[in-house]
This record gives structure tokens, C-alpha cells and sequence, in this order.
């Protein structure tokens, strides 16, 4: 599997040896990547594709048995860059390329038949968080900060929302946190649902190799069947997804997303109509 092809991703492998090879697939976003800003790995035109993209080469490779998904400078992952979103919202070929992507992103993650756990630390957001709460095993930093900020940027809550957040914390907080964008830390995460683990920050790597390593030496059969089956919940889920998606998507071709995105811009409140 020809894993050079990333450029916002660097892959390596570690774990337990299969046949000679490790068998962990180290899957780290870059916050020095094409796109990137440096501090945060943020999904831009490039980054977007491949991480939607990298749960096909996982799937098909047949040397890993699990795959360990973190970020890199002060967070796991900083959303879209505002270039890439700035550009959807003006071009139609963007737009329906991206929407296509957003919808891969979240069935090649589903329906990779390979465990993956996330090790997510500092702020998490936008597309990396789709695959961070997505993972098979998520496991927070107590500095993380989830936020999903469709609604600040003006757009509905699509990506991965309306498919996870209701079964993994039900419906009322789900309500509450992507409609409002309120950050959610580690430990409330946890304490509700969204994450499977919370760990200090300084264990959070380690705890997520351990947890990777085990799946890995374990059955594979036994593990990727029982992922398959748990996640038919998910796969039902698929038409409230779809809806979701196609009305983010309607979203960033209304005049909300030119408001959010300037006022992003000039790091200020969004003004959505309202008085003052």
C-alpha cells in the first residue's frame, strides 16, 4: 500500500508484528501540511480528501489490524480552512466535490473493517473530529475540547451529527451542544457519552497504543465482525445523515455562510439578522 501519497498525513507503523510487519497503522494530521497553519492540522483542499480517503488504504491493506488516528501541535484537529470554505460557498464544481468527500468520510470510516481508535488532545473540530468521534475507540486528553461549529459558521450541523451525537449521548445533549457550538471538555465527554475514555494529557498516547495493540493481537475476525455488527445502529442512521449533509451543503450556497465566515475573518460574534 503506497501510504507516500499523503501529504497531510504522516503514516507510520508500530505495534505488534504480523508476518514481520507491525501491524498498527500510526495515522497523524499534520499541522504542517498543505493547508496547514502550523498549530493546528486543519482540512483544506488536499487534507480534506485525504482523510477521507485514508480509510480505503486501511480496509484494503491487509498487514494492519488496527489503526491509531491523533493530531499534532496544539490540537487534534483545527476544522476547515476558511480558503477551502470560502470556496464552496462560491463554486458549485467545490462544493459538490466536497460534499461528496464529507459523505466518504464518514461510510469509509463506518465501513472499514479494521478497528480505530483516536487519541484526541487540545481543540478538536471539523473534519477531523468526524473521524475522532467516529473511531471504534475514542479516547480524550482532559485539555481536549470538542466543539462542532456548523452553526457559528452559519450552515446546519451535518458531517458526522446527526448520524453519532444522538445514539452516543442522546438526543437532548446532542440538541444542546450542536446547536449552541458550546465546547465540550474531556472529561464531560466522557461523562456523557461522546468519547469512550479520558485520560490525563500526558497519558493520552500511550493509553491509545495500548488500546490499538490489544485490538490488534487479538481476533481479527471476532473484532471486525463485531464492529460490522454494532455498527448497522450507524448504518440505519444513514438517510438522517444523508438529509443532514444535503442541508449543510444547501447552506453554503445561502447568505448565512458569507456572515459566519467574515465574522470568523474579523474574530467577531456573527450577526445573523438580529438587532444590535
Amino acid at each position: 500500500m503506497d501510504y507516500g501519497r499523503y501529504q497531510t498525513l504522516e503514516i507510520t507503523r508500530r505495534g505488534p508484528l504480523v508476518n514481520g510487519t507491525p501491524s498498527v497503522l500510526d495515522i497523524r494530521m499534520r499541522a504542517d501540511g498543505p493547508g496547514g497553519n502550523g498549530k493546528l492540522p486543519t482540512a483544506g483542499h488536499e487534507g480534506h480528501w485525504e482523510l477521507s480517503e485514508i480509510w480505503r488504504d486501511v480496509g484494503r491493506d491487509d498487514t494492519v489490524r488496527a489503526a491509531v488516528l491523533r493530531g499534532s501541535g496544539m490540537g487534534f484537529s483545527g476544522g476547515g480552512d476558511l480558503a477551502l470554505v470560502q470556496d464552496m460557498a462560491t463554486d458549485f464544481e467545490v462544493r459538490s466535490r466536497v460534499w461528496k468527500e464529507a459523505r466518504d468520510l464518514v461510510y469509509n470510516v463506518i465501513n472499514c473493517d479494521k478497528p480505530i481508535v483516536s487519541a484526541m488532545h487540545g481543540p478538536a473540530v471539523g473534519a477531523g473530529l468526524v473521524a475522532g468521534l467516529l473511531a471504534d475507540i475514542s479516547i480524550a486528553a482532559r485539555s481536549a475540547k470538542i466543539v462542532d461549529g456548523h452553526t457559528r459558521l452559519g450552515v446546519a450541523a451535518g458531517d458526522h451529527a446527526a448520524i453519532v451525537w444522538p445514539l452516543l449521548c442522546g438526543m437532548a445533549k446532542a440538541k444542546y451542544y450542536l446547536m449552541l457550538c458550546d465546547a465540550v471538555s474531556g472529561e464531560e465527554a466522557e461523562r456523557i457519552g461522546l468519547v469512550s475514555l479520558v485520560v490525563d494529557d500526558d497519558q493520552l498516547l500511550d493509553k491509545a497504543y495500548e488500546v490499538a495493540d490489544r485490538l490488534a493481537g487479538g481476533s481479527a475476525s471476532a473484532i471486525r465482525w463485531t464492529k460490522y455488527s454494532l455498527n448497522n445502529w450507524l448504518r440505519q442512521a444513514g438517510p438522517s445523515f444523508d438529509t443532514s449533509l444535503a442541508l449543510e451543503f444547501m447552506g453554503f450556497a445561502g447568505p448565512d455562510v458569507r456572515e459566519g465566515v467574515a465574522s470568523l475573518r474579523e474574530r467577531r460574534a456573527p450577526r445573523y439578522g438580529v438587532d444590535g
